[in-house]
């Protein structure tokens, strides 16, 4: 009876998971005439995809949504983020539940279309910028090369350092309208998504973890192994230091500048963090000028030096065109290389490989005509109806709006006639393209799957055997169903990309194997302005802290009243309010409406001094600093800065958030003090903090320790300072002045007091590299020990309000000193080797 049933309806016998499958293929609505990665060219799915819904089905419907919660909350407190184009802020990843799948043998043929590009592309470059003879022999347009703004005059005739104008390529490819792979577009200049590529992987591995091990995907691992020994090799030394050169933390991709970077074991550098001297390029580190020999460069070519290339720029390193001149440093790629990039030249690659490398292109590109050429123009103006229009050089069409190609049929007429008028005036900076619709995968979406077009992004390093490709890349899904092009900053969602073998693969890592490790004990180098940063993350924090303290003196119920017989609360009160007035948590106003005061001081996004402004400031600087900030720091960071951004309703609940995030502030002090290496960074997170505490703390004594204060403001200063216990089990007494000023400011044994702060402030400082060759003690540590001298040898009975503020003033030029001296600007910032110290 069973078995007829089966046979009867084909679907009443099956397993759970298998109707499931068969339901999602049948609900799949594959967009007609567009190449689609699940359903083959039968309409039947591809047998790599069978194989992966066999396993993906067999979850439970829970299960599932469990493991994409989990891909997404690891995507959220690793503080994966992008920023689009326009954006003031950065935008929370968005990664796709499902893979991109490819089988071997499909990825075969693309990494060999791929090697050969990327091939080819170097020896064009080679001829660009070496001996011409492409152009002087009519195989290229002078006019195609030379009207690209990313060709540099200053770079010809400048072989390239290491030997390779190109060290990492990649090309953004789709499925063809005859199946095959197409090429979209080359990448030549400074490819990005490699390292969202890599944070994709290391989240969908974890999330799908025993499905991802039974398909067999190769790591990606010996890629980044591959591409990062090639830059070593470049190197004419046998320990170069490797520097990833970024524009800074507003870049769209800085936080994959920063994955790079701790990954791979290289310094992340912005160009105020380098200088030229002798011919070489420097890191401005705290112990004065360290040599740099390889740059991977993330910064365009233009901008990479002012003195020869754009002027205005402030993100490169002037002097560094004559340094690659003299082949002192070596930069990847080479600048100039984004010339490749320019649409009018994908017209001529056929040729130029015939010519070059004696063989037909393997992998096809769009059908692509350069109008700067007359029959190109024809021809194109005559089908006009027919094709896209693209600009020649950049993204979008010279003229017009759009950031993507023009069609003139979703033109009006005096569009169309405007088309017409720019493509025969000026034809050379407009190419016509076929209009070929990108090929779609499966997304989830509501518990089904449905077809989205994408755009994947392969990579291929250079090596001293060839060209090796990562094994899977970085893909791009639209949110459209009918897209032509895709860019994270029109709202794309990104996808992992797994290449589906039928042999197990090997487990490498970027770890090398025991017997080649050579035992290294180094404190590193830190650049200023990292140090900068660290200092800075510091005293922001620590700020923050104190706000939070006042907040909650502030909110809590005081105890008894004082010697007039008034309030217990009004006196401490009202200068609680004053303080917090004085350093910008709220406004003098709210201080009429008492209600107000506690929230603005924890929550004002207006008030610089608030709670909230405080911690924001922190994740700022902290975002400049995320190869060097763990995940569990940067997660607290975070995790602070949602917390007091959330709206509150009440006191009470205003004071818990004050106490909650009191406590991440002490997690985030214990990652710091448990985690961190004792090196030159550590140092100045802990220089900030300490010199922002002995400074706040003064300030806390000297408005709640003065002169005539009662027991009632010496309880608001012991709370402050978290000193309560300590005072109680010393003295079993009502808080009298001088023994809590002595707790509080000269205490040499109380963590929270101003001499604790000074004496590790000179700690610090004394470990730190000496700059000058006088071999005198240099200002920071001399103001820091006068001021540890004074603290030594003051008495409790005789400090005064005048002596508290002195000391606050002597504490503030020591916080200036140490910027002054280590994180120097201008003309100041190029200084000798250390002489001793960190490094």
């Amino acid at each position: 009876m069973g078995e007829g049933a089966t046979e009867g309806t084909g679907e009443t016998g099956r397993a759970p998971s298998q109707r499931r499958v068969a339901q999602w293929v049948r609900d799949y609505s594959r967009l007609p005439g567009i190449p689609d990665e699940f359903l083959g060219p039968d309409g039947t799915p591809r047998a790599v995809w069978n194989r992966f819904f066999d396993a993906f089905g067999a979850l439970a419907p829970d299960e599932i949504e469990r493991r994409f919660a989990m891909a997404d909350r690891h995507l959220r407190e690793a503080g994966v983020t992008y920023r689009a184009p326009d954006d003031n802020a950065d935008r929370p990843w968005s990664l796709s539940h499902l893979p991109l799948l490819i089988d071997e043998a499909d990825w075969q043929q693309l990494s060999a279309g791929i090697k050969q590009r990327a091939e080819l592309l170097e020896l064009v470059l080679r001829d660009i910028y070496g001996e011409g003879r492409l152009v002087a022999e009519g195989a290229l347009p002078a006019a195609a090369i030379a009207g690209s703004p990313e060709y540099l005059r200053p770079v010809c005739d400048v072989p390239p350092p290491g030997g390779r104008y190109l060290s990492i390529y990649a090309a953004d490819v789709g499925r063809g309208p005859d199946g095959r792979w197409w090429v979209l577009g080359d990448r030549t200049q400074a490819p990005s998504g490699a390292g969202y590529a890599l944070e994709n992987r290391l989240v969908l591995s974890r999330a799908f973890s025993d499905l991802y091990k039974s398909m067999n995907v190769p790591r990606v691992a010996p890629f980044f192994e591959a591409f990062r020994d090639n830059l070593r090799a470049s190197a004419d030394r046998d320990e170069p230091r490797i520097g990833v050169l970024t524009p800074g933390s507003f870049s769209e991709t800085y936080f994959e500048h920063a994955t790079l970077a701790r990954y791979l074991g290289f310094l992340l550098v912005e160009g105020d963090d380098l200088a030229v001297s002798d011919n070489r390029v420097h890191i401005r580190t705290v112990a004065g000028l360290k040599r740099l020999d390889v740059l991977l460069r993330r910064v365009d070519s233009n901008s990479l030096d002012p003195l020869e290339l754009d002027a205005s720029s402030h993100l490169g390193v002037p002097g560094l065109i004559d340094v690659l001149r003299k082949d002192g440093v070596v930069v990847a790629n080479m600048p100039g290389s984004g010339v490749l990039e320019a649409r009018a030249l994908l017209g001529f690659l056929p040729a130029l490989c015939r010519r070059l490398l004696g063989e037909e292109l393997k992998m096809p590109h769009i059908a692509t005509w350069w109008c700067g050429q007359r029959a190109a123009r024809e021809e194109i103006l005559s089908r006009l109806d027919q094709v896209a229009i693209e600009g020649a050089y950049r993204r979008g069409v010279p003229g017009f709006d759009s950031n993507g190609p023009v069609l003139a049929g979703e033109l009006d007429a005096s569009g169309r006639q405007r088309l017409v008028e720019a493509i025969t005036t000026r034809g050379m900076d407009y190419v016509g393209q076929e209009v070929v619709r990108l090929s779609t995968m499966p997304v989830w979406e509501l518990g089904q799957i449905t077809p989205r077009p994408f755009v994947l992004r392969v990579f291929a390093a250079a090596t001293a055997d060839g060209w090796t490709i990562m094994p899977g890349g970085f893909c791009r899904i639209a949110e459209q169903p009918d897209a032509r092009a895709v860019s994270m900053g029109d709202g794309a969602r990104a996808a992992d990309v797994w290449v589906v073998s039928e042999q197990q693969v090997s487990t490498a890592t970027l770890l090398p194997a025991t017997d080649k490790v050579r035992i290294r004990r180094i404190a590193g180098v830190l650049p200023s302005r990292a140090a900068d940063n660290l200092f800075w993350l510091g005293r922001y924090l620590e700020r923050a802290e104190a706000t939070l303290r006042l907040v909650r003196a502030l909110g809590s119920p005081m105890r008894g009243p004082n010697k007039g017989g008034a309030p217990a609360s009004m006196q401490s009160n009202e200068r609680i309010q004053r303080l917090l007035v004085a350093w910008g948590a709220i406004s003098q106003s709210s201080r009429a409406e008492p209600a107000r005061i506690v929230a603005e001081a924890l929550q004002s996004a207006d008030r610089f001094g608030s709670a909230l402004s405080l911690v924001r400031a922190a994740q700022r600087t902290a975002t400049s600093l995320r190869e060097r900030l763990s995940p569990d720091a940067w997660q607290v960071i975070t995790e602070m800065a949602e917390r007091l951004a959330y709206e509150v309703e009440d006191d009470d609940s205003v004071i818990s958030a004050a106490e909650l995030t009191l406590q991440e502030l002490v997690s985030f002090a214990g990652l710091a003090q448990e985690n961190m290496n004792r090196a030159a960074g550590w140092r100045f997170l802990d220089i900030g903090r300490r010199a922002e505490r002995a400074i706040n703390t003064t300030r806390f004594a000297r408005q709640f320790a003065y002169d005539e204060a009662g027991d009632e403001e010496l309880d608001v200063l012991l709370t402050l300072i978290d000193c309560q216990i300590t005072y109680r089990s010393r003295y079993l007494l009502a808080p009298l002045l001088a023994p809590v000023r002595d707790l509080a400011v000269l205490d040499g044994y109380n963590p929270r007091s101003v001499a604790f702060q000074v004496t590790t402030l000179n700690e610090h400082i004394a470990a730190l590299p000496s700059l000058k060759e006088h071999g005198l003690i240099e200002r920071p540590q001399r103001l820091a020990v006068a001021v540890q001298a004074m603290l030594a040898t003051a008495e409790a009975e005789k400090l005064e309000v005048k002596t508290l503020f002195s000391l606050e003033q002597d504490l503030l030029k020591l916080a200036d000193a140490i910027g002054l001296h280590y994180f120097p600007h201008g003309p100041n910032a190029s200084r000798p080797e250390k002489l001793t110290g960190l490094a």
